[in-house]
């Protein structure tokens, strides 16, 4: 027995799983470069959001085209990858269809014929997702942060996805055991008398190519996974289980700035006293956030999770009044800074040296931070639990407390505030004369 082509397919499955393992590896260490957060309170909410959003796919129907044949893609190609487990069998072993002999025909007849029909439907739907980006153009995959990578990463996935949908219809046509069998080749036989001019030889070798380019194209896009923004298809699952439980407009306070100002509210407190023993002085932590180092390791998350699909500026009224605030290109920034301090910590032998750039001002300017309203239809639209306000409004934060930057209506609004108790330029005394005109 010629046992070479099982250990040339050993060989590959171990490099292909090996090479996304590592990747995995890099991602989990990238998103630890965050600051610490507390999200393990309601696990019961976490799991029904993660089962309702991730896996029920809630909130992509309200969009109900798109939505529908994202979750025949969703669906359909989950399924039918439970084909790779006998495909990984037949290749280690050397056996051809494990499954027909270790299930009932009819069984066996009922699965790849379920199969064929969700490859016939992915493929559709594929096609359709292509036309709207490339045919149609709709408007939120044509804008500027949508150029370039960003743009033939959606038109590659789209064509991987064609492919392994092919091959595996191809793979099951021209396998003429199978075909003999009249059960399960519900698509296949109306392809099969495409090839029925060929010889068995050549039948064969075309049923042995298609599995090969099949299997082998699943390990490519299984690793191709953490360069694409087709990574959401791991990290929704955690990304929604860690997702914001509290209402959209309750904002974090920050504790340092809380204790400051209950001790100026507080008429009996001696600012200049010292802690009481038992106590530590902290030194005030940086406030906001003006890299990737600040943010939280669940702003990090979201980063790598974010789809690019665009609803969330699509929403955006800032953005919608021709402001420069694109949400998406926030995750996208954040994202892109993120992978560039990865690799400087790798080149570095896992210490990252100051490259002299930062996620403000580098990758994310003041202008789009400011045009933001805080109204959270970017929060609200996410398919996936996505919030890009948190990480406008740890930069703003920045912005305002450690460097002074803050636009002049809001020094105006603040100054007001502190001198007249009101953000209006008004005295206290003059504030009911209005009613007196």
């Amino acid at each position: 027995m010629n046992y070479l082509p099982n250990i040339i397919f050993a060989i590959a499955l171990f490099l292909g799983i090996g090479y996304f393992a590592k990747n995995v590896k890099k991602l989990i260490r990238n998103i630890k470069l965050g600051q610490p957060k507390d999200v393990n309170d309601n696990k019961s909410q976490r799991w029904k959001n993660m089962a309702m959003i991730a896996l029920g796919q809630s909130k992509m129907v309200k969009r109900p085209v798109s939505g529908f044949f994202h979750i025949i893609v969703y669906v359909g190609f989950v399924i039918i990858n439970i084909e790779v487990l006998e495909i990984i069998i037949d290749g280690l072993f050397g056996t051809h269809r494990i499954g027909l002999k270790v299930l009932p025909e009819s069984l066996y007849g009922f699965l790849i014929g379920s199969f064929e029909v969700l490859a016939a439907l992915v493929f559709i739907a594929v096609v359709i997702f292509w036309i709207r980006r490339n045919i149609i153009k709709i408007k939120r995959f044509m804008s500027s942060e949508m150029k370039g990578w960003p743009k033939n990463d959606g038109n590659f996935i789209l064509y991987f996805e064609m492919v392994l949908m092919t091959l595996f219809l191809v793979m099951n046509a021209t396998d003429s055991s199978f075909q003999d069998l009249g059960s399960g080749n519900i698509i296949s036989q109306y392809i099969a008398p495409m090839f029925s001019s060929l010889s068995e030889s050549t039948l064969h070798l075309i049923e042995r190519g298609a599995w090969w380019l099949h299997i082998l194209g699943i390990l490519v896009f299984l690793n191709y996974l953490y360069f694409s923004k087709h990574l959401h298809i791991l990290l929704a699952f955690p990304n929604t289980y860690y997702g914001k439980l509290t209402p959209k407009g309750q904002f974090e306070n920050n504790d340092t700035v809380t204790k400051e100002v209950m001790l100026m509210m507080d008429p009996d407190a001696d600012p200049f006293a010292a802690p009481a023993e038992g106590e530590t002085e902290e030194a005030p932590a940086k406030f906001g956030a003006s890299d990737v180092q600040d943010l939280s390791w669940v702003n990090l998350m979201n980063a790598y999770t974010c789809t690019e699909c665009g609803r969330c500026t699509s929403q955006c009224p800032a953005n919608l009044t021709g402001k420069k605030l694109s949400p998406r290109k926030i995750m996208m920034d954040t994202r892109d800074r993120l992978e560039e301090v990865g690799k400087n910590i790798d080149k570095n032998k896992g210490v990252f040296v100051d490259d002299g750039k930062q996620l403000l001002n580098d990758y994310i300017t003041k202008e789009e931070l400011w045009a933001c309203t805080t109204c959270n239809a970017c929060v609200e639209a996410c398919p996936v639990s996505i919030d890009p306000l948190n990480i406008i409004m740890q930069m703003r934060s920045y912005l305002v407390m450690e460097e002074s930057a803050a636009p002049m209506e809001l020094n105006n609004m603040m100054t007001n505030i502190e001198n007249n108790g009101a953000p209006w330029p008004y005295n206290q005394m003059d504030r009911l004369n209005w009613k007196d005109e």
